[in-house]
Formats: structure tokens, C-alpha cells, sequence
């Protein structure tokens, strides 16, 4: 079961940045298949760049590729390097970084030979502790641009198609639905029919595969869609300039790829945002992964069309995390497990006193994640009986945090109402336990 989890919301409309990057598939391939770990609906694919392999974000809510944490990686060479000020969603400054030229970058042999790179310095902009991987960069319009792009959220495989494929034509033509969308300002979009008390709403949306959420809707931008109620103020994530904070609630229904999905979760993001943000004519709101990921999705910007399929997530309802926290990882630590005679390890020899006989006991030092509270929802259940940002999650519902990923345990934050949590947490080097009973007010 999933539902919303919103991590950094980048870029949803900003960098009016304009390079010559083209990606082409090797010569005499039709197609080229990219395999992928999705995440709170995201999905991230590796990428060489210059010869070093990254990880990227694939994101149709960014125009230009950028870069943002290599601190852990070998030295990357960068070519015609020129400063510049970087500005998106949220409400502080433009941050400082760098656009760089002549790049390579390789996806399983999906290659752009001159590829525009625009680095970010500020390190916050590192989300890798959101989503629990290390995260270099986030890619989207000059992935798409060429090809035919499917997502196969299923199979967690991103599939690069020769536009002459013939493969692919059959596919469509049989399983999936047809539909227009517009490219604008080199990010698609897509009028969804959007249903809220009973009345029929035609609204121009993004397609936006880097929000977590399900569909995101600007207030200031649209008479026709309120405030739904009730509603919950809340934290929404991290934008490119700074933190994003709105309001949930749910709409009667609205309809993507055919499909009509029933009470979704709509989130409101305040208007201080996007203040000084350029929109699109029209443009109302975002689409995002927790409703693309119901789907299998093919984008084909060249003839603007977009494909989809439902798989079997499209029925299961939307949900979204009533304990209040936000969990994000807190860096690694060397634990010391003891392991039977039969492992790789550490040999130590102890002596059984009972039995006088010696006995092979190995420790094998791993790393394991660190877990702590990034953000604590006010009024929610976890701020009522005192969970604190900061404070590090040891066990959930006694398993051991450390032996757990940020997906499984926000999935545990997320399911039903009425389900008891139970966390021990550690603050100052004292330990203690939480009791949090899930309750949706939405």
C-alpha cells in the first residue's frame, strides 16, 4: 500500500535555461531498457556523466539537467564552466552555482554527446536524506525530447523507444490510451477534468514524474477550485529555494488516462512558494507520481501524446501520513551483529564454562542507516505525545529502524486508520517509547 510522501518538490516551474542537449539511442537499436529504483513514487536512474556513474532524479517538471551532490564521488571533469544564480519553488533567494558545457552523459547506451549540466553548490539541496540513496542530480526535458519514453512503474524500468519502433506502435495501439498533451516551456502538459461538489472543472496541469504527490492544485491561480474541507495545514517538502508549507484535503474525483480516480488527496501549496515563479497560461496545478505511478506511462513529446495503462495500483485508495513525521536518514553507523561459526567475519574464541568447550563466535561490522524526526506536523498525533525533530528513531512497531528503509517505514506511517505505532526514539542519549494511533481527519 502506498500513498502521498512528499520529499524535495523541485523545480516545478522555473530555470528558463536553454541548451542544445540531444540524446540519441545507438545506431541500429529500436530500443534501449534502463532499470530503476522508485521511491515514494520517484524515480531515479543511473547516469555516467563524463564517465563517472550518478544518480538522477527523472523529472518532466525541470527543463535543464543539474547536479548538486558529488562529495562522495571521484573527481568529475566539468568544461566551460560559467557562474550564474539558479531560482525555483520556495520562498528564499537564488541560490549560486555553475553551468558547464561539452558534458557526456550515458544511460545504458542512451547518450548525449554535448549535454548542458547546471551545478548547484548549497549542499541543502542534497535530498538524498529524504529518500534514503544517494542522489546526485535530477535530469527531465532533454531526456524526453528525442524519443518515445516509457515508465513502466511495475516493472521499475524506464524504456528509451526508437520513434519508428514498431514494437512500441503495436503496444499502443492494443493496451493503452491515447491523449494529447502540450509541451510548453519544454515541460508537458495535460488538461484533467477535475471534479470538486459535484461540479465538472477542466484544468491545465503539468505532468510533474518529480512530485511525490498526487496532484497538486495553486489557489491563486484558479476561481473555480476552493479550498477543500476539511483540510490539514502541513509541511510539504523542500523546493529549490526553500521549504514549501500548504494545506491537504481531498476532491470528489478527477480523471487521467481514461480513468476516473475517486477522492484523491489535493495539495494546496502557499502562494509565497511560487511568488515571482513563471506560469504557464491557464495553468492551475501538477499532476505527480502518486497518481503516474497507477499507470504504466509513455511520453512522446515529439508527436505530443501520452500513453497510459493501468496496472494494479490504480483502484487502491490515496492515502497520506496521518502520524504527522516526517522521517529522513540521518547518515550510517558501524553496528557489530554476531554471527554463527559458518559466516564470514571476525573470529573470537570464548570459553563455555557449563561445558568446558570451546565455541567459534564471529562479529562482521556493517554499516547500518541512522533514522531521526525531520519534521513533526503541529496538532498532529506525534506532536501530542511529544515527538520532537530531531529525535532518532531506534525501533518501529519492534523492528529495528536500522534494519528497515525510509519506503518501508513510511508505509507503515501511511496505512490504515486506526492501526497502533509504535516507536522508541532517542533524544539526548536517553531512550523511550511512543505510542501513535494513525487517524485520518481528511
Amino acid at each position: 500500500m502506498r500513498s502521498l510522501l512528499v520529499v524535495f518538490l523541485w523545480l516545478s516551474s522555473s530555470l528558463v535555461l536553454w541548451g542544445q542537449s540531444e540524446f540519441h539511442l545507438p545506431a541500429g537499436k529500436s530500443k534501449v531498457v534502463i532499470p530503476f529504483q522508485m521511491i515514494n513514487n520517484l524515480v531515479f536512474i543511473p547516469i555516467t556523466v563524463n564517465g563517472v556513474t550518478l544518480t538522477f532524479l527523472l523529472d518532466t517538471g525541470v527543463e535543464e539537467t543539474l547536479l548538486f551532490s558529488l562529495e562522495d564521488q571521484e573527481q568529475i571533469p566539468f568544461y566551460h564552466v560559467e557562474k550564474l544564480k539558479l531560482k525555483g519553488l520556495g520562498s528564499n533567494e537564488a541560490v549560486e552555482g555553475y553551468k558547464t558545457s561539452k558534458n557526456i552523459l550515458n544511460a545504458n547506451g542512451y547518450k548525449d554527446m554535448d549535454h548542458d549540466i547546471y551545478v548547484v553548490l548549497d549542499q541543502e539541496f542534497n535530498f538524498s536524506s529524504q529518500v534514503g540513496i544517494p542522489v546526485n542530480g535530477i535530469i527531465g526535458y532533454h531526456f524526453f525530447k528525442n524519443h518515445p519514453i516509457e515508465i513502466d512503474y511495475t516493472r521499475k524500468r524506464v524504456v528509451v523507444y526508437d520513434s519508428g519502433a514498431k514494437v512500441l506502435t503495436k503496444r499502443l495501439k492494443r493496451h493503452f490510451t491515447q491523449e494529447t498533451i502540450t509541451i510548453l516551456d519544454q515541460k508537458p502538459y495535460y488538461t484533467s477534468l477535475v471534479v470538486q461538489k459535484g461540479r465538472e472543472i477542466p484544468s491545465r496541469v503539468l505532468i510533474d514524474t518529480g512530485n511525490s504527490d498526487a496532484l497538486w492544485i495553486f489557489k491563486n491561480k484558479t476561481r473555480h477550485l476552493q479550498v477543500p474541507e476539511p483540510n490539514l495545514p502541513d509541511y510539504l517538502g523542500r523546493g529549490f529555494s526553500g521549504a514549501i508549507y500548504g494545506l491537504r484535503g481531498r476532491i470528489d474525483r478527477f480523471q487521467f488516462g481514461g480513468t476516473q480516480l475517486e477522492y484523491p488527496i489535493v495539495t494546496m501549496p502557499d502562494s509565497t512558494a511560487f511568488a515571482g515563479v513563471h506560469f504557464v497560461t491557464e495553468r492551475v496545478g501538477s499532476i505527480g507520481g502518486e497518481v503516474l505511478s497507477r499507470f504504466d506511462v509513455v511520453f512522446d513529446y515529439r508527436h505530443g501524446s501520452l500513453y497510459t495503462k493501468p496496472n494494479d495500483k490504480v483502484t487502491e485508495p490515496f492515502r497520506f501520513n496521518m502520524s504527522g513525521i516526517e522521517i529522513e536518514h540521518g547518515g550510517m553507523e558501524w553496528t557489530t551483529p554476531l554471527y554463527d561459526s559458518a559466516s564470514d567475519g571476525i573470529k573470537i574464541y570464548t570459553q563455555d564454562r557449563e561445558e568446558t568447550q570451546e565455541r567459534n563466535v564471529k562479529i562482521r561490522f556493517e554499516l547500518k542507516p541512522v533514522f531521526t524526526i525531520a519534521n513533526v506536523r503541529l496538532g498532529s498525533q506525534a506532536e501530542q505525545v511529544g515527538v520532537k525533530q530531531g529525535d532518532r528513531l531506534l525501533r518501529i512497531n519492534g523492528r529495528m529502524a536500522r534494519d528497515l528503509t525510509i519506503e518501508k517505514i513510511n508505509d507503515a506511517l501511511r496505512s490504515e486508520e486506526g492501526k497502533k505505532i509504535e516507536l522508541e526514539l532517542e533524544r539526548q542519549g536517553r531512550s523511550f517509547v511512543v505510542t501513535i494511533v494513525l487517524k485520518s481527519i481528511l
